[in-house]
């Protein structure tokens, strides 16, 4: 399993958190993804996605139904870093 943290603004923070369309997407890639919501009441998030390879978590972004997931959290797209351990 790799693991990527990704981070991204969102509209609202406990919505996000509490939405089970993040893991009802990654799940059916054989991705898990563990949600962090920020101390300082920011709507910057983090998310730890643990993913087969990167090749899987990179097919998962790329399908329409990562827009339609994002969508439903509320996720601004544009605000998406990507950061990996290597």
């Amino acid at each position: 399993m790799e693991k990527i943290l990704a981070t991204h603004e969102v509209e609202d923070v406990d919505h996000w958190f509490n939405s089970p369309a993040r893991q009802e997407f990654f799940g059916e890639y054989g991705i898990t993804a563990t949600p962090f919501r920020p101390q300082d009441g920011s709507n910057l998030v983090a998310v730890l996605i643990e993913t087969p390879d990167r090749e899987t978590f990179d097919r998962a972004m790329q399908a329409d139904e990562a827009a339609e997931a994002m969508k439903h959290d509320r996720v601004n797209p544009e605000t998406l870093k990507i950061f990996e351990p290597n």
